[in-house]
């Protein structure tokens, strides 16, 4: 059951390739509708598919990178987070983070184009069976995003559970259309020997090259089958891959090979659905309509998941996350970049209006990022698992020969659209690393006007305060002192409660944190805690629910209805002293204003929660 939960969620992205990959690809140099009619040609791009499959999702993906869990989550945040686990505090990003970071903006952009192509391609059945439809290839395309997005908020948990059959159905079925034209004209399978590629690449110049471009889109879910590793396990996804998406991709792919053969050149308008045509061909549309919708689930659940770790690792200002199963930590949903997500779909989809024009869009992001994946994989090797920098080196050179080699080709089609997850990426990191040092500054001058434990405790000794029934928990960025919440409050308030809790969260490199090594609690004296919880990159800090544990285990006699919760609101003013550029300040502060707030962040109780406002110049 495992592997068919990975079957339907990991290769969502892979398994609806077929559908507009190789119509791409055979469509090389000049127009979609005049393929080249050299068999030879044909061969040579069906042995560039077949060993793009082989050297990226097997060799690269399935072999190496998925060795690298962190504890069971996979991902580029998740394999940053293992390379620098032992650098944390620091008050600049290490080169690895960067990069992480870019490639995790470059995988919005992956998450954006993934739906639009994906129900474009299943959608442009409708030209095949009847031309006259094919006016309403985009407003269906754009209903179907609407309706796909709006039902974000239920959950994936609720249907999850066909996915896994709906894309065994559909791999079998791209299997069986393919393997009919692979029998009548077995001749094609020729195309596994990697001569035919070679040759292909020497024989065609700088067009062979650019091809590429095109033979890429045929692995672009690589680096989300990698993201997905925490939900399913690496030995049920390489099953399932073995086992059933690999050979329903090939024999489809060698399908279309052969019936480019077969066919007179320039009369396939799209070689995925000639395979089936007549009476299969309604029922294939709707099977690929539905594959279509979970590969766009899959990435928008891969957004969701990563805008959630960029947040408890501090690179993403705070946003709504709803819980949407009780059993299982990973389903959520975050209405913000839902939103976000349906905008950028439909503005793509009513900007390409086809899957061939925004094929042209898509490649360079994911080329990117699998480059990045490779260095870091590389610096993982070396710098954690002890290889030999040679060792790790050759498989490096590998790694980067073909990732570069398609991020180049895919750069040709910049001014053709992929111009866009370029510059959204851009936007992505900026926000990312701006978020992180506006934190890392905010916090300076926060703990500057923070007051060392001890001295207060002399103070508290020497001038005691009067204290009042319940239990106060102040929110502290800070383990080592008293934050400045506290002082604002004795300012302006002249009492303590009986009970003072200073509770600092920390988001630790990994993504859990057992509650056994999770929680610590320490005497302060004079009625006062210390609580620092600690909590992975997956987790949600829920601040009630820790102090409720530490009741349990008798370290304090906090109350539900006699705990209040105290935070420090703070207002930016960008005309301070802080060295950062005016624009990243006002940035800065417009995220501030904009982000959640921490009451919902630290699940507060809202009627339990008193807010101090402090003005802060930056």
């Amino acid at each position: 059951m495992t592997s068919m939960g990975a079957l339907g969620v990991v290769y969502g992205d892979i398994g609806t390739s077929p559908l507009y990959a190789l119509k791409e690809c055979l469509s090389w140099p000049h127009s979609p509708h005049a393929v080249r009619p050299d068999p030879t040609a044909v061969l040579g791009v069906l042995s560039l598919v077949f060993w793009a499959l082989m050297l990226v999702v097997v060799l690269k993906y399935l072999v190496f990178v998925l060795r690298a869990d962190n504890k069971g989550e996979g991902g580029i945040l998740a394999l940053a987070a293992l390379v620098e686990s032992d650098n944390s505090g620091r008050e600049r990003l290490a080169i690895s983070v960067l990069l992480a970071l870019f490639g995790a903006g470059l995988l919005f952009g992956d998450g954006l184009i993934t739906p639009a192509i994906s129900v474009l391609g299943a959608m442009e059945g409708l030209s095949e069976q009847n031309p006259s439809l094919t006016y309403l290839v985009v407003p269906i395309t754009i209903a179907i995003l609407i309706g796909l997005f709006f039902v974000q908020r239920i959950g994936t948990g609720r249907i999850g559970g066909v996915f896994g059959w709906v894309m065994l159905v559909w791999f079998i079925a791209i299997g069986v259309a393919g393997a009919r034209w692979v029998v009548a004209n077995p001749s094609v399978l020729r195309a596994a020997d990697p001569r035919y590629a070679v040759e292909f690449l020497a024989s065609s110049d700088w067009h062979g090259f650019l091809l590429l471009g095109s033979v890429f889109l045929v692995v672009t879910g690589g680096e989300a089958l990698y993201a997905d590793m925490g939900h399913f396990g690496r030995v049920p996804i390489r099953i399932a891959w073995f086992t059933i998406a690999l050979p329903g991709l090939l024999l489809n792919y060698f399908g279309q090979g052969a019936l480019m053969l077969a066919r007179e050149p320039g009369t396939v308008k799209n070689p995925f659905y000639a395979l089936v045509e007549g009476p299969f061909l309604i029922p294939m549309l709707i099977l690929a309509t539905m594959a279509a919708v979970i590969a766009s689930q899959a990435l928008i659940s891969g957004v969701f998941s990563l805008t959630r770790q960029a947040m408890q690792l501090g690179f993403w200002p705070r946003l709504t996350v709803v819980h949407t199963s009780a059993d299982a930590e990973g389903q959520i949903y975050i209405p913000e970049m839902n939103y976000l997500m349906l905008l950028g779909c439909v503005v793509l989809v009513l900007q390409f209006r086809t899957s061939s024009a925004l094929a042209a869009a898509y490649g360079i992001a994911v080329t990117g990022t699998m480059a990045i994946t490779s260095v870091l994989f590389y610096m993982l090797c070396v710098r954690r698992w002890g290889w030999r920098p040679r060792r790790a080196a050759a498989l490096l050179v590998l790694f980067l020969t073909f990732d570069l080699a398609f991020l180049v080709a895919c750069a040709t089609k910049f001014l053709d659209g992929g111009w866009f997850p370029l510059s959204l990426g851009v936007a992505v990191f900026v926000v990312m690393t701006t978020w992180w040092r506006g934190r890392v500054e905010l916090g300076r001058i926060m703990e500057s006007g923070a007051v060392p434990t001890d001295l207060f405790l002399a103070d508290l000794e020497t001038s005691p305060l009067p204290r009042v029934e319940g239990t106060a928990v102040f929110m502290s960025s800070s383990a080592d002192s008293v934050p400045n919440v506290v002082l604002h409050h004795v300012k302006h308030n002249r009492m303590l409660h009986q009970e003072v809790v200073l509770c600092s969260v920390t988001t630790e490199p990994v993504p859990w944190v057992s509650a056994s090594r999770g929680l610590e609690v320490k005497p302060l004296g004079h009625g006062m805690y210390r609580m620092i919880a600690r909590s992975g990159f997956m987790q949600s800090p829920d601040v009630p629910a820790l102090v409720a544990r530490c009741v349990a285990r008798g370290d304090i006699k906090a109350q539900p209805m006699t705990t209040t919760y105290y935070l420090g609101r703070q207002t930016l003013i960008v005309t301070g002293r802080v060295k950062m550029a005016r624009w990243r300040k006002l940035l800065f502060s417009f995220l501030v204003r904009n982000s959640r707030p921490p009451t919902a962040f630290f699940n507060l109780p809202p009627n339990r929660v008193v807010e101090l406002g402090l003005q802060i110049e930056i």
